[in-house]
């Protein structure tokens, strides 16, 4: 196969920035459009689900698409997880050699989808212990990808990141590289919903906490905040422009979907695909500190019951974005007023922050609008917004149940139901769940139009 050439742009991501520890194994084709990377510690038996998922889609796509595997573990990692981790290699190596012998590589293999598999876990291979974690494994693995795209053909090349406790439907890859190609998108989240096949004795705990995650974007989109979408790593797709544009996927042990995003939100709208689902794994999980894994853990163990930010407080983000968007915002002293009209915790939340300094400088150095409209982005920023959230939960608005949260946030949006929360309805959270997705899908649709 002739010399892969390079766009300028991905020749100096790869010479500065790219981790080049770790080398791609699989057998190389050309005409690779999009990479599926997943990271994977301790994951054999999801990772034949997920494959099993991923070969039902449209075989003519499947052959221009490769899923990178990315095995880690760290030196301290548990001889159970090692071991685990050692039937994955050899699953994935089978794979790519093309065995026959096993039924479930076979059925792979004639899909004619392409795997690659990064092993960082066997021994001098592994993750040092202070890096270990899925934001290096992903890191490796969207690095690695940008090695591999056929930048001969004018198609999108789209990096995909997925999780091996997830399945995907048939149609997943076509309305990614449709959505991507057809409307000229650079970054996109697709639509999720958590498995509740596997997790009957616990669909309570994790539709509670599905509400949660889309009681906060829906708070958002109301407040018409620019960083109104879900972080979920398994969730999210961009084109390797936009990858690069933003310095590549950051190496944090956790939270690495959620400042990713940030930054790609800093210079790209991000876009929703509805069309297709991603439906990730409702179990406990001890991989990461936070997020669906460690709120089912906590919600199981009785250590942490499920609770919603009270929607009063996307009224004071609704104003405050208004207000910083607004005219208003050319004067310092003039802002930090109107501010402490909205609420007088906004204004002291602003005060800890030190905005008062930074927006003086902003100001004296925005040459245009277009600058200055950056800068109102990236300084109140995904961060800055939730830090205001648990600012504002801490000192006015108490956390609520999620009957009060969901039908005041209801009312807060002209979205009129009537779902009985009695003994003879033990389905009203799901009912609940089932309209903040429509909610969240209108008032997307509206932002977007």
């Amino acid at each position: 196969m002739k010399q892969k050439i390079y766009p300028e742009e991905v020749v100096n991501y790869l010479k500065d920035k790219a981790i080049k520890k770790w080398e791609l194994e699989w057998i190389e084709v050309s005409g690779i459009d999009q990479v599926i990377v997943v990271p994977a510690i301790c994951e054999f038996p999801n990772i034949k689900n997920l494959l099993s998922s991923l070969i039902k889609n449209d075989r003519s796509i499947l052959h221009k698409s490769l899923v990178i595997f990315v095995i880690n573990n760290s030196a301290s990692s548990s001889h159970e997880i090692k071991e685990d981790n050692k039937k994955s290699l050899s699953l994935m190596r089978a794979i790519i050699n093309g065995s026959n012998s096993d039924k479930f590589v076979y059925e792979i293999s004639k899909s004619g989808i392409q795997i690659g598999v990064l092993d960082a876990a066997l021994e001098g291979k592994e993750f040092k212990d202070k890096q270990a974690g899925v934001g290096l494994a992903r890191k490796i693995g969207l690095d690695q990808a940008l090695k591999v795209f056929d930048y001969s053909n004018p198609n999108k090349k789209i990096l995909i990141s997925l999780d091996a406790d997830c399945t995907v439907e048939k149609n997943y890859i076509k309305e990614i590289r449709s959505f991507f190609n057809m409307q000229n998108i650079s970054v996109a989240n697709i639509d999720f919903e958590h498995n509740l096949e596997s997790e009957k004795n616990n669909i309570r705990g994790i539709v509670s906490y599905e509400i949660y995650l889309r009681h906060y974007v829906v708070g958002l989109l109301f407040a018409m905040s620019p960083y109104s979408f879900h972080t979920i790593g398994s969730t999210l797709v961009c084109d390797h422009e936009a990858y690069i544009k933003a310095g590549g996927m950051n190496t944090r042990k956790a939270a690495e979907d959620f400042y990713f995003l940030q930054k790609l939100a800093k210079h790209y709208k991000i876009h929703k695909i509805t069309s297709a689902k991603v439906k990730p794994s409702a179990r406990e999980s001890w991989r990461v500190p936070f997020g669906t894994g460690k709120s089912m853990t906590d919600y199981l163990t009785g250590k942490k019951e499920i609770l919603l930010y009270d929607p009063d407080k996307y009224i004071v983000l609704k104003e405050w974005l208004e207000l910083l968007n607004s005219d208003l915002s050319l004067n310092t002293n003039i802002i930090l007023n109107e501010a402490k009209k909205i609420h007088c915790e906004l204004f002291n939340f602003l005060e800890s922050r030190g905005f008062s300094k930074d927006w003086d400088q902003i100001l004296s150095n925005s040459k245009s609008e277009k600058q200055l409209n950056y800068q109102r982005k990236n300084w109140f920023d995904a961060f800055k917004t939730l830090k205001l959230m648990h600012h504002l939960r801490d000192t006015s608005f108490p956390m609520v149940d999620i009957k009060s949260g969901v039908e005041k946030l209801f009312n807060m949006v002209g979205h009129t139901i009537e779902i009985e929360d009695d003994k003879n309805n033990n389905n009203f959270y799901e009912e609940y769940l089932s309209e903040l997705k429509l909610v969240e899908h209108s008032l997307t649709k509206n932002l977007v139009n």
